[in-house]
């Protein structure tokens, strides 16, 4: 079976698996969506139930090692920000959810607004998306994203529980 570029560069190494989401990335329609959404299954099953400490390392090494598989595929393809990368989506994703309560509404929550800073990047999103480059430029603007997604959803969290 062969598939086409980039998921024959892709699927030949660990690192475009990772990179890809495990291959989610290579879904022809809105794969940066599908990856926030994919994100959302580790978060449910393991993120939520251990400490801020325990999150903010998963995060981190996330982060260090979807920049080296970011740039490995950015270097296999030869394209700046491929699309078929969605581990920032996952890292972004991550970060939205951090501190918000448990449950499947807050999770809804947290990945709407992620989706939203995402896709309308405001500043400094827009600016990390165009001037930082390869791995850690694919990485970063996401993470920015999820720091605005995760901030909205604290100001929704103190606005509710104070009513």
């Amino acid at each position: 079976m062969s598939f086409p570029q980039p998921a024959g560069v892709v699927l030949t190494h660990p690192a475009g698996w990772l990179a890809s989401g495990f291959g989610i990335g290579l879904s022809p329609f809105a794969p940066g969506t599908f990856g926030s959404l994919a994100a959302l299954l580790p978060w449910w099953f393991f993120l939520q139930h251990v400490s801020l400490a325990m999150q903010l390392g998963v995060i981190a090494a996330s982060f260090a090692v979807g920049v080296f598989a970011s740039n490995w595929v950015i270097e296999k393809t030869g394209v700046q920000d491929p699309s078929v990368v969605v581990w920032d989506e996952f890292v972004g994703q991550w970060i939205a959810l951090l501190l918000a309560p448990a449950g499947l509404p807050w999770m809804a929550g947290g990945f709407a607004l992620f989706r939203l800073f995402d896709i309308w990047k405001p500043w400094p999103v827009r600016w990390a998306d165009r001037k930082l480059h390869g791995g850690f430029g694919v990485m970063f603007d996401d993470v920015l994203a999820g720091l605005y997604a995760c901030a909205s959803l604290q100001l929704i969290y103190a606005f509710l529980d104070r009513n």
